[in-house]
């Protein structure tokens, strides 16, 4: 439906076919890549790394980058340094992608569907994990269809359906206009599909 089409042009991998938009007021650039942490759906860490290299190679990557904060989040979500990423489960390698992703001091973190393929135990670890890296001065996109465990935290939503705006705004205001909760509305817009 382009909501990984639209984290990538709002992470500056892709550009827009049409119209434009801003990162913090500025024109997406290579002086915009360090305001925007991206989690991308797919592995991108090399699999012969280990956990503690692939949090040495974040380090030595972004500027803005706490190493002490994520080896304190890593180890909180089960996973060591001498573990190798190629040996991770699904879930293991789910929680140590956030768990990078997440100990950056960005301005935006796009998180690109942060739930895929994680049993229910890793799910409540990467929800944690969004909600202790919650700051005022940072906005965070989730694309995700796992609506019921995220509603409680959604401020605006946004659906997307055929790379179109089915529907959109503050979650407060369409539960009183719809009289229904976020995940009633995103069955509504996407039905079978859902």
């Amino acid at each position: 439906s382009g909501k990984t089409t639209l984290l990538k042009v709002l992470a500056g991998i892709t550009q827009p076919s049409a119209g434009s938009f801003a990162v913090a007021g500025q024109v997406p650039s290579v002086k915009t890549k360090h305001l925007i942490s991206y989690l991308p759906t797919i592995n991108h860490l090399p699999r012969w790394m280990t956990v503690g290299q692939a949090v040495g190679y974040y380090r030595d990557f972004f500027p803005d980058f706490s190493q002490g904060l994520a080896e304190e989040r890593l180890t909180a979500m089960g996973l060591q340094p001498r573990q190798k990423i190629a040996d991770l489960s699904t879930g293991m390698l789910g929680r140590l992608k956030i768990g990078l992703a997440m100990s950056r001091q960005a301005k935006l973190y796009l998180l690109d569907e942060p739930f895929n393929g994680l049993d229910p135990v890793s799910r409540e670890k990467v929800l944690e994990m969004i909600l202790a890296s919650a700051r005022e001065d940072a906005t965070m996109v989730i694309a995700t269809h796992i609506i019921r465990e995220i509603e409680s935290i959604m401020d605006e939503v946004l659906f997307l359906k055929n790379g179109q705006i089915a529907l959109m705004g503050n979650v407060d205001d369409l539960r009183r206009e719809y009289q229904k909760s976020v995940e009633e509305l995103y069955k509504e817009v996407y039905g079978d599909d859902a």
